[in-house]
């Protein structure tokens, strides 16, 4: 048997997703090189994904909270989105990142 104290701990343990997508998605609003924040963002979000998946099926038995993971879920979408769309951008570009 586990105290209330333990199953909350967990819960915030295991709630990442809004993290990873909320972290894909900053640094599009924080920094102004784009080219490199690509590459940064688009492994958060697939991270971000991963985790909302799994959190969402954890929702399931009560182990964690399924709106959080459709928050984290859609923010991570956004980031991998906006990530994919930018780096479509910059192959139809491609002397757009080099200025001579």
């Amino acid at each position: 048997m586990t105290s209330a104290g333990a199953v909350d701990g967990t819960r915030e343990r295991t709630e990442l997703a809004v993290w990873f997508g909320g972290a894909s998605l900053a640094p599009w609003f924080c920094c102004p090189f784009w080219a490199l924040v690509c590459f940064l963002a688009l492994p958060l979000a697939l991270v971000g994904l991963v985790r909302a998946c799994v959190e969402y099926r954890a929702s399931g038995p009560g182990r964690a909270s399924a709106p959080r993971a459709v928050v984290g879920g859609a923010l991570s979408l956004l980031g991998a989105a906006a990530a994919i769309a930018y780096l479509v951008f910059l192959a139809g570009h491609p002397d757009l990142p080099v200025q001579e």
